[in-house]
């Protein structure tokens, strides 16, 4: 005896059941077959036939294309999550789309139906909780006062290198150690022109306007992320030293940011 499986189901199933799902406001679970046959152009009892008899295989199928049939938060969401947690506790190595699919409860055919592999999700993860999508709203006012948006990017560095999960200082412990790995190297060449798309062409809009010294732009830009950067990814550990008394993370990166405006500002 044969036992079917969610691969069974076919994509044109899957697809009348996420139709009518969104149709009507509801979960895959919680629609009724009726209504995904009606969408299927078929009547219910050939799609019970074709689901041999089990709700479950037609709910293991839409899980398998990376949706989830109702009651959690999709596998996007929980993978983001996952290899998050992952990252913060284990480093950036621990990231297989196994171990990423165990921990979210879902398959690894999930994973790439929804992501492509593994280098799509750790740009998803890094997007999601690294500093580069606050750092491109942070310099993108114009109009704003070159103090002002200093500032303003030393709190989204100071908010993304010291919360949970310690994404951003466990992926830069990451390249610093093993820089030429290919999961760094992916990681590098898709932010580094983003931040210098926002951050560089920022700074390099001060310079031709005369507010910041004519400084090469890539070390400029060092200057800029790497006090608070290093700050926080060290200061867990160095509060439990009792000889170090670190002033409050506020006053700190206020410390770092005028230190960079002396620093360069004319």
């Amino acid at each position: 005896m044969t036992t079917s499986t969610a691969n069974e189901v076919s994509a044109e199933i899957v697809d009348a059941a996420l139709r009518a799902a969104e149709t009507l406001g509801r979960d895959v679970a919680d629609v009724p077959l009726v209504a995904i046959a009606r969408e299927a152009g078929v009547s219910r009892s050939t799609l019970i036939r074709r689901l041999n008899g089990s709700r479950q295989l037609l709910d293991d199928a839409v899980r398998a294309a990376g949706v989830e049939p109702g009651g959690r938060p999709p596998v996007r969401e929980r993978a983001i999550e996952a290899a998050g947690s992952l990252i913060s506790d284990h480093g950036l190595a621990a990231v297989t789309l196994e171990a990423v699919a165990a921990q979210a409860d879902c398959s690894v055919h999930s994973l790439y139906a929804v992501f492509g592999g593994r280098d799509e999700l750790l740009r998803a993860v890094f997007d999601r909780y690294g500093p580069i999508l606050d750092l491109e709203e942070a310099v993108s006012d114009p109009n704003a006062e070159l103090s002002e948006v200093v500032h303003r990017v030393y709190a989204v560095l100071a908010t993304a290198f010291s919360r949970e999960p310690r994404v951003a200082p466990a992926m830069l412990a990451e390249g610093l150690a093993r820089p030429t790995s290919p999961a760094v190297q992916a990681l590098l060449q898709y932010h580094v022109p983003r931040i210098l798309a926002g951050v560089g062409q920022w700074l390099a809009a001060e310079i031709a306007a005369g507010r910041i010294r004519d400084l090469p732009l890539q070390l400029l830009i060092q200057q800029m992320l790497a006090p608070i950067a290093v700050h926080t990814m060290v200061r867990p550990a160095a509060v439990n030293i009792p000889e170090i008394d670190l002033p409050d993370l506020d006053t700190a990166r206020t410390v770092f940011a005028d230190a960079f405006l002396r620093a360069v500002a004319i």
